[in-house]
């Protein structure tokens, strides 16, 4: 890793090593103290306290940028609901990806009813700024009975067959559910997966249907984008 000489306001480490631990820890299953072990193999002496600091203050940053910068969602939605466990409590995570499986957005929330579907069609809407022309989802009534209030002219399709790029894309999530040992609170869950969705937004390249040499393309991409808002971050 080559040392850059500039650094945020108050930080004595330089950019280049703090948008590097927040890049592996939201990219990559692993802990604070994986992250702390990783710079420390490339002569970097840090604690893992600082990189949560770091996560903290800079994740929200970061991702606030990223999320100005992607590009526009598709027309076709793939919604889907899957329990997580809070602290004994169990919890629903909703989440809408689109065709080319782009994490739209997610809902943490402790109900998938009627008015749980309610609050995570509008939150999609702000998020998107438009509404979809279909809507795939599993049989579950509560989302065809938000969809006729909300969107009604919007086509919707219901089965278990179809909805396999949302169902997929609940992965990810069950490893850093694993690694974090269940999340502290619902707020705590909301936070990390919204952050987790859009910091890995640049990175999701759809490696399997492109050649070798796009995907090198597409990488060197994300990560020249990643490093310009991490530089951007350290503007007034």
């Amino acid at each position: 890793m080559v040392s850059s000489p500039e650094t945020y306001r108050r930080h004595r480490f330089p950019i280049e090593v703090v948008e590097h631990c927040v890049w592996l820890y939201f990219r990559f299953a692993l802990s604070y103290r994986n992250v702390e072990e990783i710079m420390a193999k490339r002569g970097v002496q840090l604690t893992y306290e600082t990189v949560r600091k770091w996560c903290q203050k800079f994740g929200t940053l970061y991702a606030a940028r990223l999320r100005r910068k992607r590009p526009t969602f598709g027309s076709k939605w793939h919604l889907d609901e899957v329990f997580i466990r809070i602290n004994g409590t169990q919890h629903y995570l909703w989440r809408a990806v689109d065709q080319h499986g782009v994490t739209i957005d997610i809902l943490v929330q402790p109900k998938r009813d009627r008015w749980a579907a309610l609050r995570f069609f509008g939150k999609l809407l702000r998020t998107a700024g438009c509404k979809p022309r279909v809507i795939v989802t599993d049989k579950l009534r509560s989302y065809a009975a938000a969809k006729r209030c909300i969107l009604p002219e919007v086509e919707h399709r219901q089965s278990r067959y179809l909805n396999n790029r949302a169902e997929n894309s609940h992965q990810p999530t069950r490893v850093q559910e694993r690694q974090q040992k269940h999340f502290r609170s619902p707020e705590h869950a909301q936070r990390f997966l919204s952050l987790f969705a859009s910091l890995n937004a640049a990175f999701c390249l759809r490696r399997h249907l492109t050649s070798a040499r796009l995907y090198r393309q597409r990488l060197k991409h994300a990560f020249c984008q990643w490093h310009t808002t991490a530089l951007a971050a350290a503007l007034p």
